[in-house]
């Protein structure tokens, strides 16, 4: 032992063009790193605009303020005496990059531009950046004058190069490279590189940290070395929440992790390592081999050390990992659903200085979990406030409307909920008790401020101004009426709900004596999304939407998982009610039902979306892949009508997609329609070419199933039940 080297990284709350915040955030970060005796520091992707900046970056005012706050923390006293490895968009030869910026001691060392770009699913970077294509070449980028006023250097190196220090090479790996097949860190690990930076963006997915955790402990356990994660964390304008979950990793062991959900603005982790350790690790025949026919970096050399050399005069062992290490932490899906939307509300909320939430709350499971989340999120507050949190103290005091010199402390979830948050029961002739009761309880039990009303005389003159009008009053279906007289007076009650939902949002603060207004949550899931059953601009037309990308199979566990963590025994008489609009009137022989008014059960929209999106299945790639998965208990001819059926709904419905709310981003099969999921809103809905195909091999094909259907689902359930 004699190269101990203290090294920190980031999970930092950046939001786009809040160049400001941004900075001292940054200057905080660099600060505690200090403090804590680091000398090398990473933070995530274009920290300094915020990532998620999208346009914005074409415009010549992002790369111009992101130098006057590069210039800032040059000339800072936190930036002194330490590396920083900082991102911000960089235009070299006319052309925008995004990069890493090296600086010490007020100079900038290296400039390295990102050479593999995200650019499916929620990415879009080849539509702003430009990847770096001279790969282990160097350029000269010349500053800006603002820069070097503060530097006085006139160009500085620009591309793919390491930084070689006294002591040791550090190398940076951007993001997306870290997933790519061909990583920068092999061949960088070979040429004797031996701390790598990564600096992400990388957004929040159900059951996603597992794939980026285990990518980095391979990346170190083949070429050996010491991983530097950083992550963005937070809402920072759109509906990403950025997970954080900074890593220290080396020679594929986890020595430090950040929290993957914080209200934090600023997370630092930070751990000393024995960069003997790493030499030690590659001292094997093979490696060797490989290495001494590595092509060669180019190196920016340095006079200066990470490490202090005096191995008899260790400053302290207080961080130096040894022995055995903590298990790396991994929520459930259902615990990251309870905080991840919760996460993503609260900075939403304070950001868009609103005075909090408001719901209709039907007394169904989707808008009982949304409501959930909201609770959990003044949880997450009321936790943050009994720690001290003084930047969520003061959010705190200003959403709840107190004034600048009260010395009130969100210590309470269920009082704070009361202040910020409103649950509206809006009752008609179709309701039931039951939906009524259930909706109270729940706004009791959170501590919403609560909202009993019936809108039924809305309802009737809306019917009545029709049949003014026109001469004929439409009918329900159980009443003799035809479909398009039951589904028009449906709607009629869904749209004038969303109506309803507003005006109170706009006008419940100044009812309660205080200004500004509310923002109105949706609570339509993914899988009623994707099949359309929703109707346009009812209530699932809102400001955002918590729940929006997360199945309703994934629902029923986290309000399993709530009713026991957050001690909400109400919750199980939502998990044991049958999901129900409550648009049409109930008799003695029917009773509206999602799952039969759909065609289909929640558990198959949850198949038939991830086939359709993660397995990129069309028509017929899904009826093949279903014949064989579901061929135990149907026929190929039940499955093909069930496939048939589900594009077709799909299909017809997909306009709705154009218009949905704005929904955090949760599932890899979302059906977003803004950036996510890119398809037409107009199909030929029938697919005669695809279904024609189907059914010839339905026909053709032999009836394998053995087994009842409800038998096959309850084995499933049973080894779901094992896995989790």
């Amino acid at each position: 032992m004699g190269h101990l080297i203290t090294v920190a990284t980031y999970s930092l709350n950046q939001w786009a063009l809040d160049f400001e915040g941004n900075l001292q955030r940054i200057l905080e970060s660099i600060r505690i790193s200090k403090e804590r005796g680091a000398t090398l520091r990473v933070g995530p992707e274009l920290e300094i605009t915020g990532y998620g900046c999208m346009d914005h970056f074409l415009e010549g005012d992002t790369g111009l303020h992101a130098w006057e706050v590069l210039a800032e923390i040059l000339k800072s006293d936190e930036a002194k005496d330490i590396v920083c490895d900082i991102g911000m968009p960089v235009t070299h030869k006319n052309v925008i990059y995004n990069c890493r910026v090296i600086i010490h001691g007020g100079q900038i060392l290296l400039i390295r531009p990102k050479m593999w770009m995200a650019n499916d699913g929620n990415y879009r970077e080849l539509r702003w950046f430009t990847p770096w294509a001279k790969h282990r070449q160097v350029e000269d980028h010349y500053l800006p004058r603002i820069i070097h006023a503060v530097t006085g250097q006139t160009k500085v190196p620009f591309g793919d190069a390491v930084i070689s220090t006294v002591d040791t090479c550090i190398g940076v790996e951007l993001c997306e490279e870290l997933f790519t097949p061909a990583s920068p860190h092999i061949l960088m690990g070979l040429d004797g590189v031996e701390i790598f930076t990564n600096s992400s963006g990388s957004h929040h997915e159900l059951r996603k940290l597992y794939r980026r955790i285990e990518l980095m402990k391979e990346a170190t356990m083949k070429v050996g070395g010491i991983y530097l994660y950083a992550n963005q964390q937070g809402c920072d304008g759109d509906r990403l929440y950025y997970d954080g979950c900074a890593l220290i990793v080396v020679n594929g062991r986890v020595l430090a992790q950040g929290s993957q959900f914080s209200l934090r603005d600023v997370e630092v982790v930070t751990a000393t390592v024995d960069i003997e350790d790493v030499r030690a690790h590659r001292a094997t025949s093979s490696r060797s081999n490989q290495a001494a026919e590595a092509e060669r970096y180019k190196r920016i050399e340095v006079g200066f050390s990470l490490s202090d050399g005096l191995a008899d005069e260790i400053k302290d062992f207080s961080e130096l990992v040894v022995g055995k290490l903590k298990e790396v932490r991994y929520h459930k899906p259902e615990e990251e659903i309870a905080l991840g939307p919760a996460c993503w509300l609260w900075d939403y909320l304070r950001r868009s200085r609103t005075q909090g939430y408001f719901i209709p709350l039907s007394g169904g499971i989707d808008s009982c979990a949304t409501s959930v989340i909201v609770y959990s999120m003044c949880r997450l507050v009321a936790s943050a406030a009994r720690n001290g949190d003084t930047q969520v103290i003061e959010d705190a005091r200003r959403i709840a409307g107190e004034p600048e010199d009260s010395n009130y402390a969100p210590t309470d979830p269920r009082e704070f909920a009361h202040r910020i948050f409103h649950s509206c029961y809006m009752g008609t002739e179709n309701s039931s008790a039951a939906t009524r009761k259930r909706a109270k309880d729940l706004a009791d039990a959170i501590g919403s401020y609560h909202i009993d009303l019936n809108m039924d005389t809305l309802v009737t003159a809306v019917r009545e101004l029709f049949a003014y009008v026109t001469g004929v009053k439409p009918r329900y279906r159980v009443h003799g009426g035809t479909s398009a007289e039951n589904l028009a007076l449906q709607n009629i009650q869904a749209r004038l709900r969303m109506v309803i939902a507003y005006l109170f949002a706009q006008l419940m603060p100044w009812v309660r004596g205080r200004q500004g207004g509310l923002l109105v949550l949706g609570s339509a899931n993914v899988d009623e999304s994707l099949r359309g059953y929703f109707t346009k601009y009812d209530c699932s037309s809102a400001d955002i939407n918590p729940i929006g990308a997360i199945s309703k199979t994934d629902l029923k566990k986290f309000i399993a998982y709530a009713r026991d963590a957050f001690d909400l025994p109400i919750l199980t008489d939502f998990l044991e009610a049958v999901p129900t609009a409550e648009l049409e009137p109930i008799t003695e022989t029917y009773v509206q039902a999602d799952e039969a008014d759909m065609g289909m059960t929640y558990d198959e929209l949850s198949v038939f979306g991830r086939l359709r999106k993660v397995e990129k299945c069309g028509p017929w790639s899904m009826f093949t892949k279903l014949c064989h998965e579901w061929g135990s208990f149907l026929s190929p001819q039940q499955v093909a009508e069930k496939v048939k059926h589900f594009f077709f709904e799909y299909a017809r419905n997909r306009h709705k997609m154009t218009t949905l709310t704005p929904s955090y981003h949760a599932e890899q099969y979302s059906p977003d329609d803004n950036r996510f999921d890119l398809r037409p809103f107009l199909y030929p809905a029938r697919f005669p070419w695809q279904f024609k195909k189907i059914d010839a091999a339905a026909a053709r094909w032999p009836d394998r199933s053995t087994v009842h259907a409800q038998e096959a689902r309850d084995q499933q359930a049973i080894q779901d039940h094992k896995d989790d």
